[in-house]
């Protein structure tokens, strides 16, 4: 079996009308000029999305090239996988988002091409004053209800929403309505799958006086109706101190690492995706170590084995693994 050493990749920046200049300011992003910057695609092995070796031997190598060529060393437990199973991102919301749904495993095989589901979580990294989230429809709403108030553009009067804190998480799964509003930044963890059914954009037209494209039909058929109001997730105590479950769902489980101290991630055959959101943290395995800042990722292969871990400071990252 080969050995793999951890993996940064270069992130694959996305510029959408509702982004901005915030994965700079707020995640130390080095961005262009220009504005708009809305999603910064940390690790994602889709089709032509491909990341990127940043740095060392395979520097250059994309991930599927590593998945095709290294997967034991990659997954370990896992092991074999057609595709890397996750896709891990950073969003800049400056604009509030369309409403939108996406299908689950069984639903999406059925596209041309076929893909995953999407079942997401989300983590806030920052939060504006009266930002808010939307996230699955009020209690006993149903396609009927639902198809009125598309058509009347009133769509926000029947979806749940509140007002998340900084540190706030929340689990969208497949076939539930959502939508981030303005003002937000978030780091998500989501299956590898770019699939999207927008059901409204709060009446907007384009410069042209256009609206923009809509996928009603195909999103009331995804839509999961006795899903209700969608709450934020309550993080678990787990058997390490400095670690908190806030995900542990049938696609991926999502951990939150608080510590000031050395630690160690045991190594358990299988695969870590890391991203620090506060702070600074230094990584050593494999004879190689890498700093890390806040906004900066890795993928721990399921070869590593034992990872050791020193903040400077108080440091908090997210562990993200498959179940």
């Amino acid at each position: 079996m080969s050995t793999l050493a951890p993996l940064c990749f270069q992130p694959i920046l996305r510029r959408y009308l509702w982004g901005g200049r915030r994965l700079a300011s707020e995640l130390g992003q080095s961005l262009p000029d220009g504005d708009h910057f809305a999603e910064s695609w940390e690790i994602v092995d889709h089709g032509g999305d491909q990341s990127v070796v940043a740095a060392g031997p395979l520097a250059g190598k994309t991930l599927h090239e590593l998945v095709t060529k290294h997967g034991e060393a990659l997954f370990g437990r896992d092991h074999p996988q057609r595709r890397f199973p996750l896709l891990l991102k950073f969003l800049d919301a400056q604009r509030t988002l369309s409403v939108q749904v996406h299908p689950n495993d069984a639903q999406a095989a059925h596209l041309d091409p076929p893909d995953l589901g999407k079942t997401e979580a989300w983590v806030v990294l920052a939060a504006d004053p009266g930002a808010k989230i939307f996230a699955g429809l009020q209690s006993g709403v149903d396609r009927r209800q639902l198809e009125r108030a598309v058509a009347q553009g009133t769509c926000e009067t029947i979806l749940h929403q509140f007002e998340p804190a900084v540190g706030d998480a929340i689990l969208i799964e497949a076939g539930t309505v959502h939508a981030l509003g303005a003002g937000l930044v978030l780091a998500e963890i989501q299956q590898a799958s770019d699939t999207t059914f927008r059901l409204f954009d709060w009446n907007r037209v384009d410069r042209d006086g256009k609206p923009r494209e809509l996928h009603v039909d195909q999103a009331l058929d995804v839509i999961d109706f006795s899903r209700g109001p969608v709450q934020l997730v309550t993080p678990q105590p787990t058997d390490r101190p400095h670690v908190e479950r806030l995900v542990a769902c049938d696609k991926f489980v999502l951990d939150r690492w608080r510590f000031d101290g050395p630690v160690l991630l045991v190594g358990d055959q299988r695969f870590h995706i890391l991203a620090v959101v506060e702070g600074a943290v230094t990584t050593a395995a494999q004879g190689t170590v890498q700093r890390l800042r806040r906004g900066s990722t890795i993928l721990i292969p399921a070869c590593c084995g034992d990872v050791q871990l020193a903040p400077q400071g108080r440091a908090v990252l997210l562990d993200m693994f498959l179940p």
